[in-house]
């Protein structure tokens, strides 16, 4: 995946929340709709996103991506304090958060591997596993 893929993932996320939500709308409940959401949007949103190096930008889109569909879900138009009470009470990660987890599954794992490429390229794995934990901090 590239860096210009990474950047639309977004489209394609927005792609697949509207089909679901253009066929679903209104009838089922927000615990449906979240939960459909949070199983057949996400992984669209969050594929091979932990192997790309993300700028804030990027990572800012990616977030902006579910808070305006939580802001579609739940009818409102707040920027911060409903939706990131409605991500809480459903147990919805900010999507950075995930792409920070899930990079530093990969590299653990990476780091660890036998495979003499991944050896080759230990310490870069290793500097970004450091840049992970202190950005975390």
């Amino acid at each position: 995946m590239t860096m210009a893929n990474a950047w639309h993932a977004p489209l394609g996320y927005f792609r697949a929340f509207n089909a679901l939500f253009g066929q679903i709308g209104r009838i089922a409940s927000e615990d449906v709709i979240v939960q459909l959401l949070k199983t057949k949007c996400l992984p669209v949103l969050y594929y091979c996103l932990k192997a790309c190096p993300l700028k804030k930008a990027q990572l800012d889109a990616v977030d902006f991506a579910l808070n305006s569909t939580f802001r579609k879900i739940f009818s409102t138009r707040s920027q911060e304090e409903v939706v990131e009470m409605c991500k809480q009470i459903f147990g919805c990660q900010t999507p950075s958060d995930v792409v920070a987890d899930r990079k530093c599954k990969f590299f653990s794992k990476f780091i660890v591997s036998d495979n003499m490429i991944c050896q080759v390229f230990k310490d870069v794995a290793l500097n970004e596993l450091t840049l992970l934990d202190s950005n975390a901090l």
